[in-house]
């Protein structure tokens, strides 16, 4: 019996095969996530109209320097089906928020400190304490004595049992993505697996008697490919500054961000694991032939490696802005919870009870 790792023989162009389909898997199941997202809450505010409108203007570039570079028909296809997706993510916007091309900044919660709060042009008891306070008195007025002080019921964040639920679901969440991650993943090296097993284990393509024939340069590809790397440098750039000025990442998939990294990280090995054929002997090229080879590929893919680089390190950006603005309302809520209970406190000190 072969063992499996001869059956496979993961040369350059099967680790670059590999990463490719991962990619593929991930750039196809990518808007998925953020799709169930603003389906789930109703609402597309924490999604920048204007980050999917330059994505999906660098989509459509793509599509032209795609056809014009003459690549692989799958990746058409899937700039294709990106395009779609863009589409549907559009019109989510549109009806959730009404047709409107500006970002408007809606505040995630509003925070608890400031309510009842008196000031100079509001009254003693705000709209939200005077209607509170009725219905814990309705519940409670039947067993009401001079001597028992009144106070409003325990809120559902005073209790542990509430803070441990809260921490098994954080830690649900963070399996489930991570699982969710993994299977994707695993997915994509299954396709190649199976592709390679379909062509009888050989996952070479057919070269010619060199590659340099395949490197031709199309001028309007080239052009097209630069717009869509462009662009799609720019579509971050709305959605960084949309969290900024929200301090808060709420309404933006994990996902849709993980799968987004992971898409383009994988892409942009892909594209490096390269390994050139010559007329040589079994296609094998010289030294300074190889590496001639490798830079005109590199030259003529710089506009798509130039892209997905720098997109995957805004969205790394954006992945930072998760952590440190889910800090920054993690502590908040703590500082108005504290503010809230010395408030009380100091109301009973006040009636003497």
């Amino acid at each position: 019996m072969v063992p499996p790792s001869q059956n496979l023989n993961l040369d350059i162009a099967a680790i670059s095969g590999i990463l490719g389909s991962v990619s593929i898997s991930c750039w196809i199941v990518v808007f998925s996530p953020q799709i169930i997202e603003n389906f789930r809450r109703g609402s597309a505010d924490g999604l920048s109209l204007q980050f999917i409108v330059v994505w999906l203007a660098g989509d459509v570039f793509n599509i032209l320097g795609a056809v014009l570079q003459g690549v692989l028909p799958t990746m058409i296809i899937l700039a294709i089906y990106y395009t779609i997706a863009d589409i549907v993510l559009l019109l989510q916007c549109f009806y959730y928020r009404g047709f409107t091309w500006k970002d408007e900044v809606v505040p995630p919660y509003k925070p608890i400190a400031q309510i009842g709060e008196a000031n100079e042009q509001s009254g003693l008891l705000s709209p939200d304490v005077s209607q509170r306070r009725p219905s814990t008195l309705s519940g409670t007025a039947h067993h009401l004595s001079p001597v028992v002080p009144l106070i409003d019921a325990p809120r559902p964040s005073d209790s542990p049992a509430i803070v441990n639920s809260k921490s098994t679901t954080c830690l649900q969440a963070i399996i489930f993505n991570l699982f969710t991650v993994v299977i994707v993943c695993l997915a994509g090296v299954l396709g190649w697996y199976l592709s390679n097993r379909s062509q009888g284990g050989n996952h070479h393509s057919k070269h010619p008697s060199s590659t340099e024939d395949e490197l031709e340069f199309s001028l309007w590809g080239q052009i097209f490919g630069w717009f869509c790397a462009i662009l799609y440098l720019g579509s971050r750039v709305p959605q960084l500054l949309l969290n900024y000025r929200r301090r808060s990442t709420e309404g933006i998939s994990v996902l849709f961000v993980l799968f987004a990294c992971i898409g383009n990280l994988t892409y942009v090995l892909s594209i490096f694991a390269y390994e050139a054929h010559c007329s040589g002997k079994h296609g094998r090229c010289a030294k300074e032939e190889a590496a001639r080879l490798y830079g005109r590929y590199i030259l003529v893919n710089a506009s798509w490696l130039a892209g997905s680089l720098g997109t995957l390190f805004l969205d790394f950006a954006i992945s930072a802005q998760f952590y440190i603005y889910r800090e920054k309302i993690s502590d908040t809520l703590v500082d108005e919870d504290n503010h809230e209970n010395a408030r009380d406190h100091r109301l009973l000190l006040d009636r003497g009870d």
